[in-house]
């Protein structure tokens, strides 16, 4: 217990590595752009694996390009385990991804400068191309698609040629995958991105488990026609009708009961001319929501909406998923050790979901997952002013430190220990 309440992380240090790691594929705007397996990617990688050696941990590539380090435990067999990642969308900012690698690396410097071994080895991760393929998590849980082309980038680059450059191997992506007699717990500690935090004033968000999610494409079709000369009752116009389902989606998330979001963020009107009846209109739906359950029955619910709108309309509708994420649960027990944690520093916390994707969330598909979060002003991310401060950054690795050492007591010999 005495480890527990005297061991803290250096914050100075964290925010420090932060700030060298942003220095790496810097923009004129203060932002960062370190697209996976780019030039600045590689760099961050390098710096990153040399700053795990110098923490004492043993470092390995997978064949899905993911970086492992490991600190050894008093025993060999299964680790607690932690990270994110460390490449970011085309203009991002300092801290999505990078606060969970480095502070897991922070974690393991301050056991390592103790001369502290827990009775579990400790692995910080660092995840290939979360921001676009997710790669690396999936490859990890056992769930990357076998069809190559599938992962081809926008650029017509092969992903034997991409993993290929960071050190991974295409053709053993099986390899990677990994099992709970290897991973006892995964803890990723991140940045919000969302204003949850920020509204109710709390340090802490306790993860309650990550979205499942749905995408549809929607074809409306219709008749396009002379603006002019074509009653209104004569139409069959597309725009209407797609514009009547974009505001039954948004009523679907605003009116039914639960923790939903609904979104229609992309859509195309053809011929888009303005004297011509719209004939077909393109759009793409996102929705989210913890419950599987729930999502079912959503999607059961649009499905009478748009059939409905569509008679009146006189138009056809097509749907078409083109993506499905199941929601993933955080573990109870990891939960409760991290909101007992947050009391024990005097932090105050909340519980909540995660709207947005993260690693965490396939790795809690073989094993136990749990997630921390710390404020993102103005809840912004995926941009140049996304920030979190020096303060937070510190106070979500010292509830990582702290949330490990308990776990390594509630994960011991045949998992006695409950809180």
């Amino acid at each position: 217990m005495t480890i527990t309440l005297t061991l803290s992380v250096n914050g100075s240090r964290l925010n420090r590595s932060i700030a060298q790691l942003a220095q790496i594929g810097k923009l004129p705007g203060g932002g960062v752009s370190r697209v996976a397996f780019t030039k600045a990617d590689l760099l961050a990688r390098q710096l990153v694996e040399s700053w795990m050696v110098e923490a004492g941990m043993t470092v390995r590539i997978d064949a899905a390009g993911n970086i492992i380090g490991r600190y050894p435990g008093k025993r060999e067999g299964a680790a607690l385990a932690t990270g994110s990642h460390i490449d970011t969308v085309p203009v991002g900012g300092h801290y999505d991804g990078v606060l969970g690698v480095l502070a897991g690396i922070e974690v393991v410097r301050v056991l390592h400068e103790n001369n502290v071994r827990l009775e579990h080895p400790i692995e910080t991760i660092v995840f290939t191309d979360e921001e676009c393929t997710v790669i690396g998590c999936k490859a990890m849980a056992g769930n990357t698609i076998s069809d190559a082309a599938y992962y081809r980038r926008s650029d017509g680059t092969s992903i034997e040629t991409c993993l290929g450059k960071i050190g991974g191997d295409w053709s053993k992506i099986g390899d990677a995958k990994r099992h709970p007699q290897e991973i006892a717990a995964f803890v990723e500690l991140h940045v919000e991105q969302g204003g949850v935090l920020e509204s109710t004033g709390d340090e802490i968000g306790v993860v309650k488990g990550i979205v499942g999610q749905y995408r549809y494409a929607v074809t409306v079709t219709g008749r396009p026609n002379h603006a002019g000369s074509t009653p209104m009752h004569a139409r069959k116009d597309a725009l209407v009708a797609a514009a009547q389902m974009v505001l039954a989606v948004n009523k679907l998330g605003v009116e039914t009961p639960g923790e939903q979001v609904a979104t229609v963020g992309y859509l195309n009107v053809s011929p888009n001319a303005t004297n011509i009846v719209p004939g077909k209109v393109d759009f793409k739906i996102d929705l989210r929501d913890i419950s599987q359950t729930h999502l079912e029955e959503l999607l059961v619910k649009m499905k009478q909406e748009f059939g409905a709108i569509a008679l009146a309309t006189q138009t056809e509708v097509e749907m078409t998923e083109i993506l499905h994420v199941l929601p993933t649960l955080a573990a109870p027990k990891i939960q409760n050790a991290i909101a007992e944690v947050c009391r024990e520093l005097s932090l105050s916390y909340t519980h909540l979901i995660s709207r947005a994707g993260h690693d965490a969330q396939e790795i809690g598909r073989f094993t136990d997952m749990g997630m921390i979060f710390v404020a993102s002003r103005g809840g912004i991310s995926h941009a140049e002013d996304e920030y979190t401060s020096p303060e937070q950054c510190t106070q979500g690795a010292n509830a990582l430190l702290q949330t490990f050492l308990k776990l390594d007591r509630l994960y011991g010999e045949g998992d006695r220990f409950e809180i």
